[in-house]
């Protein structure tokens, strides 16, 4: 049964704009929604209705136009609140599924910043673990992590696949409790657009990351995001009290 359109409270842009998110939330990315006309006819509403509620669509992220073409259920994008927490854990918690394609494990000597970064001597060996994160089965992120080796024995012969901040707190109990992070915009090289699956000088997101566990240095991170399919949100509160 078709939903109805009807005058009252709520404008009917908004009535249009529930009821075609609700359509899109049941198919697949990529699939086509209705033409402009065909919601006119079916729901009853002028053109100007339909443009409303489907531009507010594609503006949120749940649709997304293609000239010459139509409009199309787009990827939904992952949000998330900027806090300290595993890709898996982050994941599940907003409803996705995640998933893990570990690119590279060995044990090799970091680069100096890496090693500055980690508090390692020269010459001083760590696991380097490159890993391309999925939710829902969509690339969103590459990880590309340094370990230090001699704090963290056997780390590669750990599932890599699983979250290694799970792995660095129920198997070597050591917590990961605090971290300092950098988040920039570049636009993604050859390597980064193949593996996320984007275009060469596509908009990412790249993080710099030194997590720890207490005062302890057990990561150096860096992560490239696809900025049309994750969004980061934050509380900024005043930093002074008013006088």
């Amino acid at each position: 049964m078709t939903d109805r359109i009807t005058d009252g409270a709520v404008p009917k842009h908004e009535q249009l704009r529930s009821i075609v998110q609700r359509l899109a939330a049941g198919q697949q990315p990529g699939s086509a929604i209705a033409s402009e006309r065909q919601l006119m006819l079916e729901y009853g509403v002028s053109r100007i209705t339909v443009r409303e509620a489907v531009g507010q669509l594609v503006n949120e992220g749940w649709l997304t136009r293609v000239r010459g073409k139509g409009t199309f259920v787009a990827h939904r994008v992952v949000q998330s609140t900027l806090h300290l927490a595993s890709f898996t854990d982050e994941m599940t918690k907003l409803g996705h599924v995640p998933s893990t394609i570990v690119l590279v494990k060995a044990e090799t000597t970091p680069p100096p910043e890496t090693a500055a970064a980690l508090g390692l001597e020269a010459g001083a060996s760590a696991f380097h673990v490159k890993r391309l994160r999925l939710a829902d089965g969509v690339p969103v992120s590459i990880d590309d992590g340094w370990y230090p080796a001699d704090r963290l024995p056997g780390l590669l012969d750990h599932d890599l696949s699983r979250s290694l901040y799970r792995t660095l707190d129920g198997d070597y109990a050591t917590p990961i409790t605090r971290a300092t992070q950098t988040v920039s915009a570049e636009g993604a090289d050859a390597d980064v657009a193949t593996l996320l699956g984007t275009s060469e000088g596509a908009p990412v997101m790249y993080f710099d990351r030194i997590s720890f566990a207490g005062d302890v240095p057990l990561e150096h991170a860096k992560s490239w995001y696809r900025s049309d399919r994750y969004r980061l949100q934050m509380q900024v509160e005043s930093g002074t009290t008013p006088d």
